[in-house]
């Protein structure tokens, strides 16, 4: 079932969408395309940018992390919307990868408060524009809690992401999971080109959460050849220096690559690792599976739920562990069940049917709501936690 009408849908993501991309930059950029192939007018709008909320009948934000980028827009708005929570939790890596004062600090605060500290920072700092004041008095928790109260729906990469939001809150909210995808029709392998059995690729940004270092000292001076591909993340010049010191003759480290050039890498190494001390999906992983890679995943944050069985799972905090996780996928041999589980549920086209139909359950509900009657969507149970 869709929208019987046309609609008009205001993306709305950080202001350092495109200045420091990520895979939310990723998630946004495909999740517009794919509603305006549906037809739907679907704008991308960064939040420090003027925004005539009166143009679209929805607005859908991206990252509940940072809670001051939204704040100003729903205070100013009068429509319904929705938001796509993108919940990185930062703790373990804030606590124990830390370094100096800032992760003295850390250790003495709680996740929430190093968020609105690092927020804060950044303001200061004129690497962010605090768009909303409130924000400072609020503070983290309150402020995502006043984001989840007004919100028409909440829209979580996987079941796990509302689990850990519900915990943080303690507020149950309506929710649908829109997973994250790949594009099938740009992600095909090249059976002409033979796999090397002792490549390891790992694609992500150089920064402390992706724990490349770790990596670098788990594969170091053995028989695997590991390639580090991405550019270094703001404020990560220190960790990427130290990566490039410790890492040994068979590490090797390119910049950030385009989609093309990329899938060369993804059609000839035979695994992809992406160790990080906290994944929502990693959208690599995924692109690498569908291409041929084994991949391998860390056990914290959402993995599991997209990967399953069919992933090998390492520890972020043990060099050890990551090197037993790559020689036991280097012994086994690629499954196309893991192709074939992406390709049945996690594409683009099929995230944007269930966005679709999340925006079909809120629009009515914010109609009927003005028309004083009460949807049957308000009456929707929730899974309890």
């Amino acid at each position: 079932m869709y929208l019987q009408q046309p609609i008009n849908v205001c993306l709305i993501a950080r202001a350092t969408l495109y200045s420091t991309p990520g895979g939310d930059t990723i998630q946004i950029r495909q999740t517009a395309l794919h509603l305006q192939l549906k037809g739907i007018t679907a704008d991308v709008k960064l939040t420090n940018e003027h925004i005539d909320y009166q143009s679209y009948d929805l607005l859908h934000f991206f990252n509940i992390t940072r809670p001051a980028d939204i704040l100003y827009h729903i205070r100013h708005a009068k429509i319904p919307f929705v938001v796509s929570p993108i919940f990185v939790d930062y703790t373990t890596f804030d606590k124990t990868q830390r370094q100096g004062i800032s992760g003295f600090i850390c250790r003495l605060l709680t996740g929430n408060q190093n968020e609105y500290l690092k927020t804060v920072l950044r303001w200061i700092k004129g690497k962010d524009k605090l768009v909303s004041i409130e924000y400072l008095w609020q503070g983290q928790t309150r402020a995502i809690r006043q984001i989840m109260q007004k919100a028409s729906m909440l829209l979580p990469n996987s079941a796990s992401e509302y689990e850990r939001l519900y915990h943080v809150s303690r507020q149950q909210v309506i929710h649908e999971v829109i997973p994250n995808g790949i594009n099938e029709n740009d992600f095909t392998p090249d059976v002409t080109i033979e796999r090397d059995p002792l490549l390891v690729i790992c694609a992500a940004r150089i920064e402390g959460i992706k724990n490349q270092l770790t990596l670098i000292k788990a594969l170091n001076n053995t028989r695997y050849k590991l390639v580090l591909i991405g550019a270094t993340a703001p404020n990560q010049s220190s960790y990427y220096a130290t990566c490039r010191k410790v890492a040994a003759s068979n590490v090797q480290f390119i910049d950030h690559l385009p989609q093309e050039a990329l899938r060369e890498y993804y059609n000839r190494a035979a695994i992809h690792i992406l160790p990080s001390w906290f994944e929502t999906t990693g959208l690599s992983s995924l692109e690498a599976a569908v291409m041929g890679c084994k991949i391998i995943v860390t056990a914290k944050g959402d993995t599991m739920d997209y990967f399953e069985d069919l992933a090998t799972y390492c520890d972020p905090a043990s060099p050890a562990s990551i090197l037993a996780a790559v020689d036991k996928t280097a012994a086994m041999p690629y499954s196309s069940a893991m192709r074939n589980k992406i390709l049945s549920s996690y594409t683009w086209q099929q995230a944007t049917e269930a966005t679709l139909h999340a925006y079909e359950q809120v629009i009515p509900c914010y109609e009927s709501t003005h028309r004083h009657t009460r949807h049957p969507w308000h009456t929707q149970s929730l899974r309890r936690i």
